[in-house]
């Protein structure tokens, strides 16, 4: 994972070791919690690994490497009387912390992206997405994947509305 960020003379930018970002995941929302942060790691799915220990069922090591919130969760409305526009805060918070981060989330509404519409004018500067190929070779068509009528309809919504706002353009 790299993350690029504005620093007052140039575009600073950091590179991150997965594995070193799921250990500090897991450690942050497992605190307080019995289970081992190792046994975790070591149920990555046998994609990011490679061998898979014998015996053991994909589908189970994948379910059960997932991590769980630490806490209930509570639903707040960032802007209010909007039940399309949430957010979610720990419910083990004191009363005066949940209005207070509420409150800083209503004041600062206009750093949320709601919908595709809403992140127009991000400086590429700033983030950009960038695949890395060797103009030397030729392009290769990959077999067309299908995913069933439901979803190619929930795709295509999905593509048309990024097309609409030019996130995405078609080559």
């Amino acid at each position: 994972m790299k993350i690029k960020f504005p620093t007052p003379r140039r575009v600073g930018e950091v590179q991150g070791d997965p594995l070193q970002s799921r250990k500090c995941y897991v450690e942050a929302v497992r605190k307080g919690q019995k289970k081992n942060v190792d046994d975790a790691l070591n149920q990555v799915p046998p994609s990011k690994k490679g061998k898979m220990p014998e015996g053991e069922d994909s589908e189970e090591t994948e379910t059960s490497a997932k991590v769980q919130p630490a806490e209930e969760l509570l639903n707040i409305e960032i802007i209010p009387g909007n039940p399309n526009k949430t957010t979610r805060i720990g419910s083990h918070l004191g009363e005066e912390a949940k209005k207070e981060i509420t409150l800083c989330l209503q004041r600062n509404v206009d750093i949320f992206a709601w919908t595709p519409q809403d992140l127009e004018g991000i400086d590429p500067q700033i983030i950009t997405h960038h695949l890395n190929i060797d103009p030397s070779y030729k392009p290769v068509k990959q077999k067309k994947r299908h995913f069933g009528p439901e979803k190619d309809k929930i795709i295509q919504v999905e593509v048309n509305k990024l097309m609409a706002v030019g996130h995405i353009e078609k080559i």
